[in-house]
């Protein structure tokens, strides 16, 4: 009977260690939600078209996110009530995010399309989805 409580805590134990998610997937699914929080609080109107990278190559993904990164300084608050949740937010997304480049990129920021900030702040998600 010991040996058969053993064995159902042992099963138990390495079932949840193989179901918990690895840090840097939580990671990301963290700064996938904080961007999505982001886009209540973003001006959409009257603002600077933002470099929008949409399905960067796999070699450029570092580029891309720095991209986003960048753009992030260039967003505006919707309204002074909704500033520091703005600054606390923009403030989380310009920490590193993914480690050095991983390789040569041939396209710059500047190469990518221009969209409003909600378009930027939706490909930002997407882009962090596919990290996951």
């Amino acid at each position: 009977m010991e040996k058969m409580i053993f064995y159902c805590m042992l099963f138990f134990c390495s079932s949840m260690v193989l179901t918990a998610a690895s840090p840097k997937a939580m990671k990301y699914k963290q700064l996938a939600k904080t961007i999505d929080k982001l886009k209540g609080v973003v001006k959409d109107k009257d603002v600077e078209l933002l470099h929008t990278p949409d399905n960067p190559r796999d070699g450029c993904l570092f580029t891309a996110v720095t991209c986003f990164q960048n753009g992030t300084l260039k967003l505006q608050p919707k309204n002074s009530q909704v500033n520091t949740t703005f600054t606390k937010t923009v403030k989380i997304l310009r920490r590193p995010i993914l480690p050095g480049p991983g390789g040569h990129c041939e396209s710059s920021c500047e190469s990518y399309e221009r969209k409003k900030p909600h378009e930027f702040l939706n490909s930002f998600s997407k882009l962090m989805q596919k990290v996951i």
